[in-house]
């Protein structure tokens, strides 16, 4: 996580003392508040979108510049964590929408002809252990929709409202939704351990 010390190019040392009043859940937090308590936030939430390691620094100093400049247009301060991460969110589709215009060019004018996926592999973006790559090979099963609402409740433990809000969806389609997702999980993990208890890979 080297972009702790420079995410939004503000080094942490010179983000200065947090103020209670910022933590003030009827008005805007301060920045340097918002920086220090949502960093690994703004982080998980990246990872969960896909962000592979190669980029996941870039993506973090890009929210934080830009939760920065549109933080006078936070309307409701008790959902700072949704907002916080629609900003994520979108930065990430805005890199993959580039990925793609440059996977485009490089499929039709490379030699090779290989074309780069938009999401990393399972190992290039989990830990080394063993069930963490498992897990995100697993998820890369899901469709999109499923896979995203399924991270934003169990690794960015987001609540049911803030995933509603952050998704601009009803409560009830968020809840549906992340049955689904839990749903679509289990049995792919279950075909899963059933295809290893045959000697299979899934």
């Amino acid at each position: 996580m080297s972009a702790r010390s420079s995410a939004a190019g503000v080094p942490t040392t010179e983000l200065g003392p947090i103020s209670h009043a910022s933590a003030c859940v009827n008005e805007v937090p301060s920045f340097p508040f918002i920086y220090q308590k949502y960093f690994d936030f703004v982080w998980t939430s990246a990872r969960s979108l896909g962000v592979g390691p190669d980029s996941i620094d870039d993506i973090v100093q890009e929210a934080f510049i830009v939760i920065h400049a549109r933080l006078n247009t936070l309307r409701d301060p008790a959902a700072l964590r949704s907002w916080i991460y629609g900003i994520v969110r979108r930065s990430v589709l805005a890199q993959n929408r580039a990925q793609r215009t440059r996977d485009a060019y490089t499929l039709r004018y490379s030699d090779d002809n290989v074309h780069t996926s938009v999401f990393t592999t399972p190992s290039d973006i989990a830990d080394q252990s063993d069930q963490a790559k498992l897990l995100w090979r697993l998820l890369e099963k899901l469709d999109e929709s499923k896979r995203e609402i399924f991270l934003m409740a169990e690794l960015a433990e987001m609540t049911m409202p803030e995933i509603a809000q952050a998704l601009d969806i009803p409560l009830g389609t968020a809840s549906s939704r992340l049955r689904a997702a839990r749903k679509a999980f289990e049995a792919t993990l279950a075909r899963y351990q059933t295809s290893q208890k045959r000697g299979g890979d899934s």
